[in-house]
């Protein structure tokens, strides 16, 4: 699969998940966190699938947001849902860290 196609999928997880526990338990902070991860990971594949700069930037960046805000939550907690946000997390951060280090 291509970057961009990872940043599209782990936006699209991303920003199902926020609105899944919007629905759950009506928490504005998942939505909001979950459509702003998405979007960044969004922006960052659609700047990767024309070949215009900081796409894999953009994707990485929002694997450190979503890794700053789940793993210590994972950690603490031991939940299903950070855990699997941390996963994802990780995921992203070695697939768009390892592209960011081939481009130096």
């Amino acid at each position: 699969m291509s970057l961009n196609g990872i940043a599209y999928a782990l936006g699209a997880f991303t920003a199902a998940g926020g609105t899944i526990g919007f629905v759950k338990t009506g928490s504005v902070p998942s939505v909001a966190a979950g459509w702003t991860v998405g979007i960044l990971y969004g922006l960052g594949g659609y700047r990767l699938q024309s070949r215009q700069s900081y796409g894999i930037e953009l994707a990485l960046l929002a694997s450190v947001v979503l890794g700053g805000a789940s793993i210590p939550r994972a950690l603490r907690s031991g939940k299903p849902v950070p855990t699997v946000l941390s996963l994802i997390s990780i995921f992203g951060l070695l697939i768009f860290g390892n592209a960011f280090r081939k481009t130096l």
